[in-house]
């Protein structure tokens, strides 16, 4: 049966479950308070895999490769069917040093993730050779790749625009109106109330803001990150670096990012000059031929933390027809496909293929240092 399925909204998750449950011919109606994908999901880096996957629970590891197996597959679709390339480049992943080499190779057995020891400068070299000289070991995970999710969200808006699928920007969902029995029957916006057979909330860090949300146990706040925009010649730097963790990541056309800071600041999203002065230490220190590169674009995002990086996926512990797809750290990209994957198949009443007890709303979130949650 076609029911009307409100999506509130609208970066990579909105974009992702309206897009599948497009395809499974639901009537979707996709809201965004400002425009579609240009919070999170447009500010992050696009690795997909977690930085240092054995510091997370396995759902992370688990998501993460559902992403590694299935983004070619959809991103060769969006390319054929909007002319715009998501560029998914197998670049491979350094994680420079062997501080935790036993913990690494441990999770890289549990998941059967190749992961390589280089501890000699000859061999470092072979596989990048612009790295620093000052480092000569690493952990070398070949298969990991990168989406540019800038070029991704544009191809599914694209693909959207395109569709039945009634997309609204700049129209922010204030409180979501429930009949006498409990059920959600609406979503109220400043521009009048829209009727829905199921919402789904897909709002990143400005979930917990809906006050449905608010006297249950769900925690997610944003924690901001800077990033900056490197300009070289293509191929100058061929392989995602990971340092202390912070990274560079190469796209095709040469362009190179670096990032990312943590703040748990709120809402505050603005840049700091002390933030890139830091940031360009580090580029340096990875490939000094960045000295000589022209710094393009400064920018700052704010990250959907949940408590222990796990995000919460499916229904509302009190009301059966409202589901939750946020919190997912700095992991929205790498974990996303993974995440609607779970949703959708649970609108349709279809088996998932992970557990979704883990994701559940009421399941118990150790908080974890990391996050100060």
């Amino acid at each position: 049966m076609n029911e009307r399925i409100i999506i509130v909204g609208g970066g990579l998750i909105g974009l992702l479950s309206a897009y599948f449950l497009h395809q499974k011919g639901q009537a979707v109606v996709l809201l965004d308070k400002g425009k579609l994908g240009k919070e999170s999901s447009w500010a992050g880096g696009g690795i997909i895999s977690p930085l240092y996957p054995w510091h997370y629970p396995d759902e992370v590891s688990q998501l993460s490769t559902y992403g590694q197996q299935h983004y070619p597959a959809l991103c060769q679709t969006l390319a054929q069917k909007t002319g715009i390339d998501p560029e998914w480049i197998q670049s491979g992943l350094l994680m420079l040093g062997l501080d935790e080499l036993d913990s690494a190779q441990q999770w890289a057995q549990q998941t059967a993730t190749e992961l390589q020891v280089i501890d000699n400068r000859q061999a470092l070299d072979k596989i990048e050779a612009a790295l620093h000289p000052q480092f000569e070991q690493a952990l070398w995970m070949p298969t990991i790749a990168q989406i540019r999710n800038p070029r991704l969200l544009k191809a599914l808006k694209h693909y959207l625009h395109s569709t039945s699928i009634d997309i609204r920007e700049h129209t922010a969902v204030s409180d979501i109106q429930l009949n006498q029995y409990g059920e959600a029957i609406a979503v109220v916006t400043q521009k009048g109330h829209i009727a829905a057979d199921k919402i789904i909330i897909s709002s990143g860090a400005w979930s917990a803001q809906l006050p449905i949300l608010q006297n249950i146990d769900f925690k997610v706040k944003p924690v901001a990150g800077e990033m900056i925009l490197f300009k070289a010649a293509p191929q100058r730097l061929k392989r995602i670096l990971l340092h202390q963790g912070r990274y560079l990541i190469p796209r095709q056309d040469g362009r190179i990012i670096c990032g990312s800071t943590l703040a748990f600041n709120n809402f505050d999203k603005h840049i700091y000059a002390e933030t890139k002065r830091s940031l360009c230490e580090t580029a340096y220190q990875l490939a000094p031929f960045l000295k000589t590169a022209h710094i393009e674009h400064h920018w700052c995002g704010l990250r959907p933390a949940s408590p222990n990086g796990v995000p919460y996926i499916g229904e509302h512990p009190h009301i059966p027809n409202i589901y939750l797809n946020t919190g997912h750290y700095r992991y929205g990209v790498t974990m996303g496909l993974g995440s609607v994957k779970l949703l959708v198949d649970t609108l349709m009443g279809q088996p998932s293929f992970l557990d979704m007890q883990a994701f559940a709303v009421q399941s118990e979130r150790l908080s974890s240092a990391e996050f100060q949650l």
